[in-house]
C-alpha cells in the first residue's frame, strides 16, 4: 500500500511529479497547433479515393484565396479601379501565389479585320467607358457573382495558391496579403479562402485552450471553497489538479503530438476528470477521520475501498473515449486516444498525489464543522425517503421521458452547415457570410468528366453533353459560377462574333467548332491543364455551392445524377460529382454509424468490467439502464434544439457515457461493500445513499459547470458540446439517485 511506501519509493514519486512540471511548462512555451482540411476527410471511404485520383490529375478544388474590396458608392470610381489594380500586381509577387486575377486583369479577345485584338473589361484612367463597362459585366455570366457583386458595390481579386499550403505557408501568406491591402484605403476587406481558414481556426483553438483552462480552474477553485471552506483541502485539490494537467502535457509532448481544432476541449476533460477523482478519495478520507480513524487507517481504507472504484471509473471512462476510434476521422480518433490516456494519467496522479500528501493532514485542517455536514445528511435523507414513498411514480416518470427522448431523437437532422463551425463574432465568420450573400459561395462542387471509349472530351457530340450538364447545373439558385473546357470554346465563338453576348455558346455546326478547337488547342497551358487532362480523355466542371447544409446539398447532388443518368449517353462521356465539401458532407452520414458501434462497444467494456467487479446480474443490469437514460436524453435534446448532428457531435456521447457511468460505479461499488459486511438490502442502501450521495451531487456538480465554462466558448459546436455533457450529468445524477435505488429494491426484494 502507498502509505507504507519506503523513503526511495517517495522520492521517486516527488522526481515525477517533478518531471511532468517541468516537462508540461516546457511543453507550454513550445505547444505545436495544426490544422489541415484534409484530417477531416472519411477515412477508407471509396468516393475519397476518387476524390485523391481526381484532383492529381488536375488540382485540388480549394486552392483559391478570395479579396473581396468594398466601394459604398460603386467600383466604378476611377480611385477605387487604379488601386485594384496596383493591388493585383503587388499580391502577384507574393509569397505561394501561383495566379492572380481581378476585373483590371481581363480582356475581351475580338477579331477585327486587322486579325484579333483584345479589348480590357473595365478602363480605369477612362471614366466615360465606365457605364459601357458596366453594362458589359453585368451581362456576362462568367464574372458576375464571380469577380464583381451584382450590385456593383465590390469586385474580387481572385489569387491561386500553390496546392495544400500548410499552416506555416497559410500564416506568411494571410499576413503578407493583408499587409498589402493595408496599403491602400479601401473601404472594408474580406477574405475566404483554405490559408485563412487554417490561420484563424488554429487561433480560435489556442485562444479557447487558455480561456477555458482559466475559466475551468477558477470554477473549480469556487466551488472547492463553497464545499471544504479549509485551506488545506482547497490548496491540495488545486495542486492535484495542476500536477495531472502537467501530466497531460508532458504526455502530448513526448508523444510528439501536435494540438488540432479540438484541442479546446482537453484542459476542461482533465480538470474535471481530476475534480472528480479527488473529491471522491478526498470525502472519503474526511469520512474515515469522522468515524474515529487515525491518518494511517483512513488512507488505508480510502486507497483500498475508493482506490479500486476510482480505477473503475477511470478504465470505464477511458471506454468510452475508446469509441471515438470507431470513427472515421483522425482528429477524432485522436482526441478519443488521447482523452482516454488522459484520465488514467489523471487517475495514476491523483492516486499517488492522495497516497502521499492526505495523511499529513488532520481532520481539523481538512473538513469544515461537522454542523455543515448535517444539512447534507438531512437532505439526503429526504431524498432517499421519495425513493421509497413512490417508486412507481419514479419508473411512470422514467418511462415517460425515455418516450418523449424517442420522439427527439427522431427529429435529429445532420443538415451541417459550414457556418456553424465557425467562430461567433469573428471577422472570418463575417467574411464568410458576406461571400456567401453577396457572391457564388465556398463549398466546391466538382463534376469529374471521362470520355468513353474511342472518344475524346473535345469531340463535339461529347462536347454537347457536358454544355447540357453545364446548363443543367446552372439552374440550381443554389449553385454559382459554373466553369469548364466549353468556356474556351464558347469565349471564342463569342470573340469570332463581334463579342456578342448572345454568342456565348458552342457554335451550331461541328465544322466550325472543329476550326475552334484548334484555336483553344493555343490557349495558356496552365488554363487547359486545369480544364482538360494530358490525354484529352479527362476534364472538370467546377462550381460553388452555398451553404445550404449537408442534406440539401446531397438533395441537389441526387437530382443532378438522375437528371443526367436520363439525358445523357454513357457511352460518350460518363460524369461523377465529386469535390472538397462533398467528402466532408459524407462525415455527417457516418456519425450515427459510428456513434451506435460506438456506444455498443462502451456498453460491452462496462459490462465486463461490472462482471470482474460485481459478478452479480443484476447489478450489471442496474449498471447499465441508469446510464443509458442520459444517453438517450442528450439524443433528445439534440434534435429538439435543432443542434445539427456533425462529427464533432460525437465526442458528446463518448464523454457523456464514460463520465456518467462514474457515478453508478461508486454508488454500486458502496453498496456491494455494505452488503458484504452483512447488512441487509435496504440498509446497504440507505447508507450508500447517505455516504456516496454527497460525493456524487459534489462531482456531479463540478463536472456540469466545468463543463457549461464551454458556453463562454467563440466556437457553435463546442457550445453545443458543453451544454449537451452538462445537461447529460445531470440526468445521469438524477438517474443515479431516483432510478438506481428503485431498480435495486426491484431486483434485490427477495434478498434481506
Amino acid at each position: 500500500m502507498f502509505i507504507t511506501m519506503s523513503r526511495s519509493l517517495k522520492f521517486l514519486s516527488y522526481t515525477f511529479f517533478l518531471a511532468i512540471t517541468i516537462i508540461g511548462i516546457f511543453s507550454i512555451y513550445n505547444a505545436r497547433f495544426e490544422f489541415n482540411f484534409e484530417d477531416f476527410f472519411p477515412q477508407n471511404d471509396p468516393d475519397l479515393e476518387f476524390f485523391l485520383e481526381f484532383i492529381d490529375e488536375f488540382e485540388t478544388d480549394d486552392n483559391f484565396f478570395l479579396v473581396a474590396l468594398e466601394n459604398e458608392g460603386g467600383i466604378f470610381e476611377e480611385k477605387y479601379l487604379q488601386d485594384l489594380d496596383s493591388l493585383t500586381k503587388a499580391v502577384r509577387n507574393l509569397p505561394n501565389v501561383k495566379e492572380v486575377m481581378s476585373l483590371t486583369t481581363l480582356f475581351y479577345p475580338v477579331k477585327t479585320p486587322f486579325g484579333i485584338t483584345s479589348i480590357p473589361a473595365v478602363h480605369p484612367t477612362d471614366p466615360d467607358k465606365f457605364e459601357s463597362d458596366r453594362q458589359q459585366l453585368a451581362n456576362d455570366e462568367r464574372f458576375l457573382k464571380t469577380l464583381v457583386s451584382e450590385d456593383f458595390t465590390s469586385s474580387i481579386i481572385n489569387i491561386k495558391v500553390k496546392d495544400s499550403v500548410n499552416l506555416e505557408l497559410s500564416n506568411v501568406l494571410v499576413v503578407a496579403i493583408d499587409s498589402v491591402v493595408n496599403s491602400f484605403d479601401f473601404e472594408e476587406a474580406h477574405y475566404l479562402g483554405r490559408a485563412n481558414f487554417q490561420k484563424e481556426m488554429i487561433e480560435m483553438s489556442s485562444n479557447e485552450i487558455i480561456k477555458s483552462s482559466v475559466l475551468a480552474g477558477l470554477l473549480v477553485l469556487f466551488i472547492m471553497i463553497l464545499i471544504y471552506r479549509k485551506v488545506a483541502s482547497v490548496l491540495l485539490t488545486m495542486f492535484a489538479i495542476g500536477l495531472s494537467m502537467m501530466g497531460f502535457l508532458s504526455y502530448m509532448w513526448l508523444s510528439g503530438q501536435a494540438f488540432n481544432a479540438m484541442a479546446g476541449l482537453y484542459p476542461i476533460l482533465m480538470i474535471i476528470v481530476s475534480t472528480s477523482d479527488i473529491i471522491h478519495l478526498l470525502s472519503k478520507y474526511i469520512d474515515e477521520l469522522r468515524k474515529g480513524k487515525n491518518q494511517r487507517e483512513a488512507i488505508k481504507i480510502t486507497l483500498k475501498d475508493i482506490g479500486l472504484a476510482t480505477l473503475l471509473t477511470s478504465i470505464t471512462t477511458a471506454a468510452g473515449f475508446a469509441t471515438l476510434l470507431f470513427s472515421r476521422l483522425s482528429p477524432i480518433q485522436n482526441f478519443g486516444i488521447n482523452a482516454a490516456v488522459g484520465v488514467l494519467i489523471a487517475f495514476v496522479i491523483i492516486f499517488l498525489f492522495c497516497a502521499i500528501f492526505l495523511p499529513m493532514f488532520s481532520l481539523e485542517q481538512l473538513a469544515p464543522e461537522k454542523r455543515g455536514m448535517k444539512s447534507w445528511e438531512n437532505w439526503l435523507e429526504k431524498w432517499y425517503q421519495q425513493t421509497l414513498a413512490v417508486p412507481r411514480r419514479i419508473l411512470a416518470v422514467s418511462v415517460a421521458i425515455l418516450l418523449l427522448a424517442f420522439y427527439g431523437i427522431s427529429t435529429i437532422t445532420t443538415n451541417y452547415k459550414l457556418a456553424s463551425n465557425l467562430p461567433l463574432k469573428a471577422k472570418i465568420t463575417e467574411d464568410y457570410h458576406y461571400f456567401e450573400q453577396e457572391y457564388a459561395g465556398f463549398r466546391p462542387l466538382e463534376v469529374a468528366i471521362q470520355a468513353g471509349e474511342g472518344k475524346l472530351i473535345t469531340d463535339y457530340d461529347v462536347m454537347q453533353q457536358i454544355v447540357a450538364v453545364e446548363n443543367h447545373i446552372k439552374r440550381y439558385p443554389a449553385i454559382g459560377n459554373v466553369t469548364g473546357y466549353s468556356l474556351i470554346l464558347k469565349s471564342i465563338n463569342r470573340m469570332m462574333n463581334g463579342n456578342k453576348l448572345e454568342y456565348y455558346q458552342l457554335p451550331q455546326d461541328s465544322s466550325t467548332f472543329e476550326a475552334y478547337k484548334k484555336m483553344a488547342s493555343l490557349a495558356p497551358k496552365m488554363t487547359n491543364s486545369l480544364l482538360l487532362s494530358a490525354d484529352g480523355k479527362k476534364s472538370r466542371i467546377s462550381s460553388r455551392v452555398d451553404d445550404i447544409g449537408a442534406e440539401e446539398v446531397q438533395a441537389r447532388v441526387n437530382q443532378i445524377d438522375q437528371w443526367i443518368s436520363e439525358n445523357t449517353d454513357p457511352d460518350l462521356v460518363t460524369f461523377k460529382l465529386t469535390g472538397t465539401a462533398m467528402i466532408l458532407d459524407k462525415n455527417m452520414f457516418y456519425v450515427r454509424e459510428s456513434l451506435l458501434k460506438g456506444l455498443g462497444l462502451a456498453i460491452l467494456i462496462v459490462s465486463i468490467l461490472m462482471v470482474l467487479l460485481f459478478k452479480n446480474i443484476r447489478l450489471i443490469l442496474i449498471s447499465i439502464i441508469p446510464n443509458l437514460f442520459p444517453l438517450l436524453t442528450s439524443a433528445a435534446i439534440i434534435g429538439f434544439m435543432g443542434i445539427e448532428l456533425e462529427a464533432g457531435m460525437s465526442i458528446v456521447f463518448a464523454i457523456a457515457f464514460g463520465i456518467a457511468v462514474d457515478d453508478t460505479i461508486h454508488f454500486l461499488s458502496k453498496f456491494k461493500i455494505e452488503r458484504n459486511k452483512g447488512n441487509s438490502v435496504e440498509d446497504a442502501l440507505h447508507t450508500t445513499f447517505i455516504e456516496t450521495g454527497k460525493a456524487i451531487i459534489l462531482t456531479s456538480l463540478i463536472l456540469f459547470f466545468g463543463f457549461m465554462v464551454m458556453f463562454f466558448s467563440i466556437h457553435p459546436p463546442s457550445r453545443s458540446i458543453g451544454i449537451l455533457i452538462a445537461v447529460t450529468l445531470v440526468a445521469a445524477l438524477v438517474a443515479d439517485l431516483y432510478l438506481i435505488p428503485v431498480l435495486i429494491r426491484g431486483l434485490f426484494a427477495k434478498k434481506s
